[in-house]
């Protein structure tokens, strides 16, 4: 026997331990980590529960911010703060050199009275649109912020055995930019260098909605709908109502446009193949019964999962406004401004995470195919920078059918607590699992 075989051989020999011992060691691995998350989980509670009842606005999440901070400093991480205003980034580097993976939660609360009765519901308030309003976590940002804070210190407590680096993202503003502020809070961290020095190869996140609570679900590409906000302006001719000849109706022509969204929306789309709904929401316009306005001012929203389709349907939308505008006489202004992109999730990803979800939230808890959903997230801009998968973790009540249960941005929305370890384990395993990855 030469040498070269000789040397083949015992390399072979020894192959099979060592692959048998990096197969245990994953397995205590994933013991290691139901065994940390159910330390920390009083700790997510609580931090839950003060979050939920001290909540602040897009780009005015100080407290919140700070909460964290001290916290991801506390377990040895590299901290930034200010980062799109209010935001934070956590870097945790592992013992050894590897690959980046992101993890991401949202901060922000609602202008939203909150009925829930909790003992720790929020009395707090804000300033919005220079108003004074009541604000909650209508949303669940205050579970997002908990757990990933969760992750991070459990985490933490495995850097030895992490080969690569985690960062964590605390975003601000998720519920779009306020009034005067041209950038949402990922896209403005984005710019801040969220994403870079360490620059991330992938990117996870996810948001508690109603469901069955510790179900998870996505589906790859188009996930979550893009969002377009859409402001129409018709311009006329004031005069009496009893002569509604002698002005230019905007009223009538008002009418008009909201049909004609409604037609081209139901007449012009295949709803078999992409989802898309228009709503216009808001008609501002007239000051008296019997006066027709010389202005009127309608707002509404645009869900697409297809941008070509969403391009040409917004072009002629604007042809076909300025058209009944022209008809009355009367002239248009239309605009557009996108709150979010589409949610894309990354298929060769979003085929890896399958198993994984399923080892964090147990089997026949993962449907890694759902239908896409109409509601938006502003996650799409980070997984546009690098590839991601966002998905959703079912937080309804024990016993509570979720079709009947208070939906997000209801004042009265809550989160079961039970889930939230399911998420910190869906975190964690994401990250670990990632960097494993050969």
């Amino acid at each position: 026997m030469t040498i070269r075989r000789l040397l083949t051989a015992a390399a072979a020999a020894l192959a099979l331990p060592a692959a048998a011992q990096a197969q245990s060691a994953a397995a205590a691995s994933a013991d290691a980590v139901f065994a940390a998350v159910e330390a920390v989980t009083p700790r997510v509670v609580g931090w839950r529960r003060d979050l939920h009842a001290h909540p602040e606005l897009g780009f005015a999440e100080t407290r919140t911010a700070g909460v964290i901070a001290d916290h991801l400093r506390a377990l040895g991480l590299e901290v930034r703060t200010g980062v799109g205003k209010t935001g934070v980034v956590g870097v945790l580097r592992g013992a050894r050199p590897g690959r980046t993976v992101a993890l991401r939660a949202d901060m922000d609360a609602l202008p939203v009275r909150e009925t829930t009765g909790l003992p720790f519901a929020s009395t707090a308030t804000g300033t919005y649109m220079d108003a004074t309003v009541p604000v909650a976590h209508a949303c669940g940002h205050d579970a997002h912020v908990a757990m990933l804070m969760g992750a991070a210190e459990v985490l933490a407590g495995m850097k030895d055995r992490i080969a690569g680096t985690v960062v964590f993202i605390f975003q601000p503003a998720e519920e779009g930019a306020p009034p005067g502020e041209p950038l949402g809070g990922a896209a403005l961290m984005i710019q801040e260098g969220a994403l870079a020095d360490p620059r991330p190869e992938a990117i996870f996140g996810l948001h508690v909605v109603p469901g069955r609570p510790g179900a998870m679900w996505y589906r790859p590409r188009g996930f979550m709908a893009a969002s377009d906000r859409i402001d129409i302006t018709l311009n006329g001719r004031q005069t009496h109502g009893a002569w509604p000849w002698k002005g230019i109706d905007v009223i009538s022509a008002s009418a008009d446009v909201v049909q004609t969204i409604n037609s081209l929306t139901a007449r012009t789309i295949d709803p078999t193949t992409t989802p898309t709904v228009f709503t216009i929401a808001t008609l501002d316009a007239g000051v008296r019964y019997n006066i027709i306005p010389d202005r009127a001012v309608l707002s509404g929203t645009l869900r697409t999962f297809d941008i070509a389709q969403r391009d040409d349907l917004v072009r002629r939308t604007e042809i076909a406004v300025g058209n009944v505008a022209e008809t009355y006489g009367a002239t248009a202004e239309f605009g557009v401004r996108q709150n979010a992109a589409l949610v894309f999730n990354d298929e060769a990803l979003s085929a890896w995470l399958a198993p994984v979800l399923e080892a964090a939230a147990g089997a026949g808890n993962v449907d890694p195919g759902a239908p896409p959903t109409t509601v938006a997230e502003d996650f799409s801009y980070l997984s546009q920078e690098v590839p991601g998968v966002f998905y959703h973790l079912g937080a309804s009540a024990d016993g509570v059918d979720p079709a009947t249960s208070p939906p997000n941005h209801s004042p009265a929305f809550d989160v079961n607590e039970a889930v939230l370890p399911v998420g910190v384990r869906a975190h964690v395993l994401t990250a670990l699992r990632f960097l494993e990855r050969p």
